[in-house]
């Protein structure tokens, strides 16, 4: 993994995922050497992060609007595309309670919107009914003339990211050039879900991931017969729940086996392990909708798959990097060995040969993210 900062995973991880988010190396060295004495400050130095990758993102965007006021539309989606990446990076780390906080997650609704509608991509802000609410979601449709009916895979977010950082990775693109639409939901706990609903996350995935099948059955444009679902990060923990308990998901992929997230909450407070963000603790909090640690805590031992992934009777690969250093290796063992009713389960640990070894492949998303998309083309083949 590119680690400017050797004291600082946490800014590491954040940097390797807005490389692979379409970031310019070049820019982003520029403001990683504006800030090289605040990393070594730990959480502290996360408003001096913010408001240096801020000023990146404006900077970007506004050249971005004199390429689109000159009509080099393509010239603009790039750089609306890059901008985003930046706002999305400075918005993530910092304190949920942070005040500009919000208005840059706004700006970066406001760019990313920009960015789709000038590259002309079938991708579409939606909203999920769930309940009395809704959440949102992209809706990247891969339709032809040939193929009118394609299958879809649901992907849902971990404990950090958002839709709009799954599409900018490549995720939808990938699994469109197989013939594969694309769900990216900001379930409950994540994204426009928590920021705006004030809808936190939940143990039964199955709820949220079933209304995002209702939706999808609705379509025309979708074969309702080959549905799957996916998700990274904390994602490994609700897309094998969901594909247990909601028998319409015909296969599942786990990228990132977050098999005990509890005990990892757990390790975490023994300071075993990195974290994704930094104020941790307070995020989580936010996330789950707990007042308190130790609430959190006690709430944190029901994020278990053990007793659940025995139900996956559907295709189920789990994908893991060797040195993850969030997520044990252990776990993507375990999600592989409880999985006795799929009729095909299958693991696969990256290594340095292939690349993609850290945390949910932040250090090089392209191998890990191709095997995957051809395994759900794969499977889906067979089906028919």
């Amino acid at each position: 993994m590119f680690e400017p900062f050797p004291t600082n995973y946490v800014w590491n991880l954040s940097i390797n995922i807005a490389i692979e988010m379409g970031g310019s190396i070049g820019e982003i060295d520029t403001a990683n050497r504006q800030i090289e004495a605040a990393a070594k400050t730990g959480d502290n130095g996360s408003v001096a992060f913010f408001d240096t990758w801020i000023a990146m993102a404006e900077r970007v965007a506004q050249l971005a609007a004199i390429d689109s006021e000159a009509g080099h539309r393509l010239s603009a989606a790039g750089k609306y595309g890059r901008a985003c990446a930046y706002y999305i990076t400075a918005e993530r780390m910092q304190a949920r309670d942070y005040p500009p906080r919000l208005q840059a997650y706004a700006t970066m609704l406001e760019t990313f919107a920009q960015h789709v509608v000038l590259t002309g991509e079938p991708c579409k802000t939606v909203d999920i009914p769930y309940g009395k609410a809704s959440f949102p979601a992209l809706f990247c449709s891969a339709a032809s003339r040939n193929n009118p009916r394609p299958p879809c895979m649901v992907f849902c977010n971990g404990l950090d990211s958002v839709k709009e950082m799954v599409y900018l990775a490549g995720v939808a693109h990938a699994l469109r050039d197989r013939g594969i639409s694309c769900l990216i939901v900001d379930q409950p706990g994540v994204g426009g879900a928590l920021r705006i609903g004030k809808l936190p996350a939940i143990v039964d995935s199955e709820l949220w991931a079933g209304a995002a099948v209702d939706w999808l059955e609705t379509r025309n444009d979708v074969a309702a017969d080959r549905i799957g679902v996916m998700g990274w990060s904390l994602g490994g923990y609700y897309a094998p729940r969901a594909a247990a308990y909601e028998k319409r998901f015909r296969l599942c992929v786990a990228w990132g086996a977050n098999h005990e997230w509890g005990e990892v909450q757990q390790r975490r407070r023994r300071r075993e392990g990195e974290n994704p963000v930094p104020h941790y603790w307070d995020h989580v909090m936010w996330v789950w909708g707990q007042n308190s640690v130790e609430e959190f805590l006690e709430m944190s031992r029901a994020i278990t798959l053990t007793g659940a992934v025995e139900h996956i009777n559907v295709p189920f690969l789990v994908v893991h990097g060797a040195n993850d250093r969030q997520i044990p290796l252990e776990y993507a063992h375990l999600s592989h060995e409880q999985a006795i009713s799929s009729p095909r389960a299958d693991l696969k640990i990256f290594t340095d040969h292939e690349g993609g070894v850290e945390h949910c492949s932040a250090d090089n998303m392209e191998p890990v993210r191709s095997y995957i998309s051809d395994w759900v083309k794969d499977r889906f083949a067979e089906m028919v």
